[in-house]
Parts: C-alpha cells; sequence; structure tokens
C-alpha cells in the first residue's frame, strides 16, 4: 500500500535537478557541437566536432588540460598526505572534544575560496610571512613563491583538503577499538598499527576523498587565477575566459565536456586501482600484510615524527590563512599583500560598513541565500523521507543522480543555465541563480536530513497514533519537533553554501545581480586594497558564529556523518 511513497516523495528533488543539473549539462554538450560559436544563435543546430578538432589541434589547449591535470593529481596527493593525520586524529579523539576539534576542519570549509586565497597570498607574498620569519634569522626574500604552479597547488590544497578529511574520518571512526586492541596484543606499535591495520581499512574513504578533491580542483578557476597570476592556466580559468570575456559558448562547452570526461576517466582509473587493494570489500581474499624486520624500527622511530609534522603543517594551512586576512584586515597599509603590521586601523571596516560600497551586494547574497535554501528544505526533507523509511527499487541510482552535483564540474553547471537563460528571457536571472544554488545545496541538505529521519524515534508516532492523532497532526507535533536540531544545522550549512558561493555564480550575474563573494573575487582580482579583508574577516567570524550556534544543537562531528 505505501509503495508509492518513496517514489512520490522523491520526486521533487529529482525535478528539480532535471531542470537545474541535468538541462544546463545537456545544455553544454549541445552547445559544444555548435560549429560556429553564436551566442545569440539557437542551442540546437546540425552537430559538429569542430569545437573539438579546433582543441585538438591547438598546442595551447593541449598545455592547458594537461596542466590542469597534473596540478589536481598534485593536490590531490597532497590533500592526502596532509589529511590523514587530521583525520586520524580526528577520530582517535575523546567524544566530548571531538565537536570542538571538527571546528577546524569545518570553519575553512565552510569559509568562502575568496577569503581563503587571499590568506595564502599574505603568506606567500614577497612582503609576506614567510619572508618576514625568515627575515628575522637573516636569510634573504623569495619573491618567487607567488604567482606559480607551486602557489595554486598550496592554495588549491588549503581549498580542498577538508573533503579530503571528511572522507578519511567516515572510514577511520568506524574502524573497530577491538581490532587495534588485537593488533596491540600481537605487538604492533602505533606506527606499525596505522599500516597494517588502519591504512587498508580507510581505503575506502581514500577513494573517496581521491575522486572528489581531483574533479572539483580539475575545474576549479578562484584560486588559480589569484595565486597563478596569468601565468598558470587552467581548464576552469579557459571555460570562463572564453564563456564571459570573449562570447565563445561553444568553445567554453567543449572545453568544459574535456575536463568532465577526463575527471571521469581518473574516478574510473583511481576506483580500479584501489579496489584491487581493497579485494576483501568485494569477496576476494584478503593478504595479510607483513612488513620486514628491518622496516619496523625505522617505522617506529620515522612515522610519529613525520606524522606530528604533517599534522602540524595541515592545521597551519587550515587556519594561518584565515588568521593572517583578520590581522590585515586592522593593518595600515594601501597595499593588501604586505603582511608586516604597520600601524592599527579601523579605516578599512569603516569603508565597508558606513560607505555603502557593499551593501547591495550583501543583501543580494542574503536574499538569494535564503529563497535557495527555503526551496532545499521544502524538497529534500521528502527525500529523506523517502530514503530513510520507503525504500524502492532503483533507490540507489536515484541518489547517486541527487549526489552528482558534488562531482560534476560546476563551470560546466554554469555555462549550461547562462544559455538557457538567454534562450529563455522570460525567466529572471534571480531564478536561474536560486535554481543553481539549490542544487549546490541539496547534496548536502539530503545527507544532513536523512541522518535525522533515521534518528527519530518511530516509537513516538506509533503513541501519538494510537491516542488518536491522524498524520498531519503526527507530523507536526512529533516528527517536526524531532527534525528541529536537523533542520537547524541543514539550514546554517546550506546558507552559508550558497552564501558563499562563487564559481557557478560568476556565470550568472549582472550588474544588478552582483552577489558579495563575486564582488571580492573581482576586486581582489584587479584592486587588492586591504577592504577586501576586513570583509573577508566579516565573512570569517559570521561563519564561526553560526558554527557555534550550530552545536548548541548538534555536534560539529555528526554534520558530515554519512
Amino acid at each position: 500500500m505505501r509503495k508509492w511513497l518513496g517514489p512520490a516523495l522523491s520526486a521533487p528533488v529529482t525535478i528539480w535537478l532535471l531542470i537545474a543539473f541535468a538541462a544546463p549539462l545537456v545544455a553544454v554538450v549541445f552547445l559544444s557541437l555548435h560549429e560556429y560559436s553564436d551566442p545569440f544563435g539557437p542551442l540546437i543546430q546540425t552537430p559538429s566536432l569542430q569545437q573539438f578538432i579546433d582543441i585538438a589541434s591547438d598546442s595551447f589547449y593541449y598545455r592547458v588540460v594537461f596542466e590542469t591535470i597534473w596540478l589536481s593529481v598534485a593536490v590531490t596527493i597532497a590533500s592526502a598526505l596532509l589529511g590523514y593525520p587530521v583525520a586520524y586524529w580526528l577520530a582517535r579523539m575523546p567524544g566530548k572534544y571531538r565537536a570542538l576539534a571538527f571546528a577546524i576542519v569545518l570553519i575553512p570549509l565552510l569559509t568562502n575560496v575568496v577569503v581563503r586565497s587571499l590568506g595564502i597570498i599574505l603568506l606567500l607574498s614577497p612582503e609576506g610571512l614567510i619572508n618576514i620569519v625568515t627575515g628575522w634569522f637573516g636569510i634573504p626574500p623569495v619573491k618567487t613563491m607567488l604567482f606559480n604552479h607551486g602557489a595554486v597547488i598550496v592554495a588549491l590544497t588549503q581549498v580542498f583538503m577538508p573533503f579530503m578529511v571528511l572522507a578519511l574520518y567516515d572510514n577511520l571512526q568506524n574502524t573497530s577499538p577491538r581490532v587495534h586492541e588485537a593488533a596491540q596484543s600481537l605487538g604492533a606499535s602505533p606506527a606499525i598499527r596505522f599500516l597494517t591495520v588502519d591504512l587498508p581499512l580507510s581505503l575506502p574513504g581514500l577513494k573517496s576523498g581521491t575522486i572528489v578533491v581531483f574533479l572539483m580542483s580539475s575545474t576549479s578557476y578562484v584560486s588559480a587565477t589569484m595565486l597563478g597570476g596569468k601565468k598558470v592556466w587552467t581548464t576552469g580559468m579557459l571555460v570562463l575566459q572564453e564563456a564571459m570575456h570573449n562570447l565563445n559558448t561553444s568553445l567554453a562547452a567543449a572545453l568544459a565536456l574535456v575536463m568532465t570526461v577526463t575527471g571521469l576517466a581518473f574516478a574510473v582509473l583511481a576506483t580500479l586501482a584501489l579496489n584491487r587493494l581493497m579485494t576483501w570489500r568485494y569477496g576476494g581474499k584478503s593478504r595479510p600484510i607483513a612488513l620486514p624486520r628491518f622496516v619496523e624500527p625505522v617505522v617506529n622511530f620515522a612515522g610519529p615524527i613525520i606524522s606530528w609534522l604533517l599534522f602540524a603543517a595541515s592545521v597551519v594551512l587550515l587556519l594561518l590563512p584565515l588568521g593572517l586576512v583578520f590581522v590585515q584586515s586592522f593593518n595600515d597599509v594601501e597595499l593588501a599583500t604586505a603582511a608586516g603590521f604597520r600601524g592599527f586601523t579601523l579605516r578599512w571596516y569603516h569603508e565597508v560598513f558606513v560607505s555603502g560600497y557593499y551593501t547591495d551586494s550583501f543583501i543580494v547574497s542574503v536574499k538569494v541565500a535564503l529563497a535557495a535554501l527555503a526551496v532545499s528544505l521544502v524538497i529534500a526533507v521528502p527525500a529523506a523521507f523517502a530514503l530513510a523509511r520507503f525504500p524502492f527499487r532503483g533507490r540507489s541510482a536515484l541518489l547517486a543522480f541527487w549526489l552528482l552535483p558534488l562531482t560534476l564540474p560546476h563551470v560546466a553547471l554554469g555555462v549550461g543555465m547562462l544559455k538557457l537563460l538567454q534562450i529563455y528571457v522570460a525567466v529572471p536571472a534571480f531564478i536561474g541563480l536560486v535554481a543553481i544554488h539549490v542544487v549546490v545545496i541539496l547534496p548536502f541538505a539530503i545527507t544532513l536530513l536523512t541522518a535525522s529521519v533515521i534518528g527519530l524515534d518511530e516509537a513516538q508516532e506509533e503513541a501519538a497514533a494510537s491516542l488518536g492523532a491522524n498524520g498531519w497532526k503526527r507530523f507536526l507535533l512529533v516528527i517536526v519537533p524531532g527534525l528541529l536540531p536537523g533542520l537547524f544545522a541543514t539550514s546554517i550549512v546550506g546558507f552559508l553554501l550558497s552564501f558563499d558561493e562563487v564559481t557557478v555564480t560568476s556565470f550568472l550575474t549582472t550588474a544588478r545581480l552582483t552577489t558579495l563573494p563575486v564582488r571580492l573575487y573581482a576586486e581582489a582580482s584587479f584592486e587588492l586594497r586591504p577592504t577586501a579583508h576586513a570583509l573577508s574577516s566579516v565573512l570569517i567570524l559570521l561563519t564561526i558564529a553560526l558554527l557555534a550556534v550550530v552545536g548548541r544543537f548538534v555536534r560539529l562531528d555528526r554534520l558530515y556523518a554519512r
């Protein structure tokens, strides 16, 4: 009798994603098959491979694509090396302190990518913190740390490492303490135990983190633009350049598809490679790991040292750039990249709050975030009940579709939605922007709310029914109060995700519809004044305050539990 409930509750999310996610991707495919780019031409034309031929016949595009691939691989490796110690530390943290420790990961994760990139600039610039500290020891300043591949890798690692940490943490926290006790009883040291127990059992998390970090870093452009200084080019930068500046949406679409296919190919290869190391998960025989005797003393001696060095580097990379931005917001200098403190001033905050220059953009960001959040909650709550209580055939495939926006490039979504809004001019730009922001929020909202629905006590609903409460009364008086903590946490996270979104928003803003992060990105790209740091500090404090409020209702270490 209730078999129809699961598909019915799943329909709103599925329909929304078909319109605001699948349709833009289909538009990108059609655009890439245009022989010539015509910004105002019809979407469906006679198919042609001319755009792909142009890409394949130009060595510049080859260089950018391969440059993007190796940069993404480097970021993925760095994220794994730095993410493991943090994830292991979080998983072994006592429960009463774990939620607080999780803030080390969540605060950077939910802070605007432009803000974090500004912090990396303050760290690596010729007058940045590194050169200031080395100068104390008489070491000449290094003026070439910015605007190169190394700077971009550092910035992207800082941006995407939290995703790797969360993926690894999911597996490491589920390792039974009895497994560790068994290894310890057999004489395994903590370092050997990590190599022979924790590392193999965390491979599923490493696989997920590797795929997510590679796919997201391969299509990013904000950090690459700010830290690369036009000396480093990525595919995401080219897509933005062709679509927004050259109005060559067909070539931009073809480039987006090339990078999408490349990312999916990497995901398949990474999955196959790591699955070969996890035969025990697929019914195969697992082979015990035996280290040579001469290796054990080296591992026992060097393992803890390397682990603590990587952990310290991870925490510094996650938090120090945010602290530098906050300090710089009070610095009495005209050039925002100079990290040396010259004098205390509040004039940058005065410009932010009193001049009213950012007011319109702030209001636009709040309106978009609130509208996107409201829609996300309305359609994600039924989807969460469908997943948690009403199993139906095809549920796993549908869930995979719902989570696709986490992995497919947002630049492609931006190009596709831009074209659709040009065709359907009756649809206001605000509606298109909200539709895309809902797509960004939904994977997180569905994940968080599903966990909340699973945690509901069905016995209370049965008791209410036995007392004569109908379905609506049970929903309003029993289910909604039980869901309130999860709804509140989802609202805060969703609001921050929408408010801070830059990647896809840059394609859809207009002169009257510019969000605050996009304006901040534009200013940081062309005229970097300390007002950007004052505004960034406000955003950092807003993120910390909202997370603190969430922590009063939901443990922070459970926000991203899957």
